[in-house]
């Protein structure tokens, strides 16, 4: 134990104090800063959660790079899906008008408030369409997790009232206070992209975060997951109409 405090310690020291290094493996607790913290978040994964971050990576047909974290018997993007094309290479269309987003019975992406500046924080969002096409928008050798891998993942953490604490980013930079809840223990690092309505209109970017399950509900919806700035659940809906715009992260096959 003191040896491995030692070791990490010295990395911290190397790395900085307060030097920024996100994205990196040294921030383990991805609060975008290197310090006391990550050892902390270390420790807990070795001798109580389970185990540390993998800092492993894919990459999607666009050229995408995402991190990624073991959960349980999971691996997981940290990341919401960014990718424009399926993964044979055929372009998604980017629907920006309200009309025509409402009419959609394929496949579709866009960026919140058609801002191409929300991808590389928040990802794109995507109908379930696109979700459920053959030609699949995960790379290769992963999927969009089915409601019951979500739940699977739920389940590990806990369940349904605590779980989305343990997978949402801490802190208030992307997230509303008062971010109830957010320890991000698990690494998912979840951030609050919003969602696009029936109507087209963009919605609660900051306050809440909204993922695809690729398991339909019946002729028009399918199952989702969403997390929420003021509380600390993992909500389950199932009546979601497919051509709502939601964020996807990917799990390995």
């Amino acid at each position: 134990m003191r040896q491995m405090l030692v070791l990490l310690l010295g990395i911290i020291i190397f790395a900085g104090a307060t030097t920024s290094f996100a994205g990196e493996c040294g921030d383990v607790n991805s609060d975008e800063l290197v310090n006391i913290l990550d050892i902390v978040y270390l420790i807990n994964y070795k001798y109580k959660a389970g185990p540390a971050p993998d800092c492993g990576i894919v990459t999607d047909i666009d050229g995408n790079v995402y991190e990624t974290i073991t959960i349980g018997t999971q691996v997981w993007m940290m990341e919401n899906l960014k990718v424009t094309h399926y993964r044979n290479g055929d372009p998604m269309p980017n629907v920006t008008d309200n009309t025509a987003w409402q009419g959609l019975s394929t496949g579709a992406y866009c960026e919140y408030d058609n801002n191409i500046g929300n991808v590389a924080t928040y990802g794109r969002l995507y109908n379930w369409y696109a979700v459920d096409d053959s030609r699949s928008i995960a790379p290769d050798g992963w999927h969009v997790p089915t409601d019951a891998e979500w739940q699977t993942l739920v389940d590990y953490l806990g369940g349904g009232t605590v779980a989305g604490g343990k997978m949402k980013e801490t802190g208030t930079t992307h997230w509303i206070s008062p971010n109830t809840g957010a320890t991000n223990e698990s690494g998912f690092s979840a951030l609050p992209g919003g969602s696009r309505n029936l109507d087209g209109v963009y919605n609660s970017r900051g306050y809440y975060a909204g993922f695809w399950s690729s398991t339909e509900n019946g002729s028009s919806s399918a199952w989702s997951r969403a997390l929420g700035c003021s509380h600390s659940e993992v909500m389950r809906a199932g009546y979601f109409i497919r051509s709502t715009g939601f964020s996807v992260r990917c799990v390995r096959d």
